[in-house]
């Protein structure tokens, strides 16, 4: 069914920002034609959009979608660990997220140095989270996990993420 968790591990996305889990829905994940895998490349001035996400599940099943930066500002020294780039909650199963509610409005890649993990979490809600779910007062030092505990999200349905690095000024289109 869903995907393995092995290159989450191996990437320090279980541990640096999502506990073990077992993947219980798909959810493939687009930047234009390009699929995101797991620890695969992305280059910024492809991902200054939302993706597009498919997700799997049923239409009475909502979910809420997470996409943080942990590397942020650097991955040697993550002082603003995580940096959340996008939150859509009320999303429903088999669908995706311009179905839901957008919670903090996309911010595409940006990172000032080095290789960034950006991680695309998905969770799966016991209820309708409708307007009861604010915004981060600030998009530095957001925690994912204490995020799902704060709204009873439990542990991630499924997880996938991209590395992503600076473009030489001369090669960005």
């Amino acid at each position: 069914m869903a995907a393995s968790v092995d290159p989450l591990v191996v990437g320090r996305v279980i541990g640096d920002v999502v506990d073990m889990f077992v993947p219980a829905i798909n959810m493939s994940v687009y930047y234009g034609s390009k699929h995101v895998s797991n620890g695969c490349d992305i280059k910024p001035s492809m991902a200054v959009n939302p993706p597009k996400v498919t997700i799997s599940g049923h239409s009475d099943e909502l979910y809420t979608l997470v996409m943080t930066d942990p590397d942020a500002p650097s991955p040697s020294e993550p002082s603003m660990r995580e940096w959340v780039h996008w939150i859509v909650s009320d999303i429903p199963g088999g669908t995706n997220p311009t179905r839901g509610k957008d919670i903090l409005s996309y911010v595409g890649p940006r990172p000032p140095v080095g290789i960034h993990r950006y991680i695309l979490v998905l969770f799966q809600q016991q209820m309708p989270l409708g307007n009861m779910l604010e915004p981060p007062q600030n998009r530095a030092n957001f925690n994912t996990r204490l995020f799902a505990a704060h709204l009873n999200l439990g542990l991630p349905v499924a997880t996938v993420y991209f590395n992503a690095q600076k473009e030489p000024a001369n090669k960005r289109r």
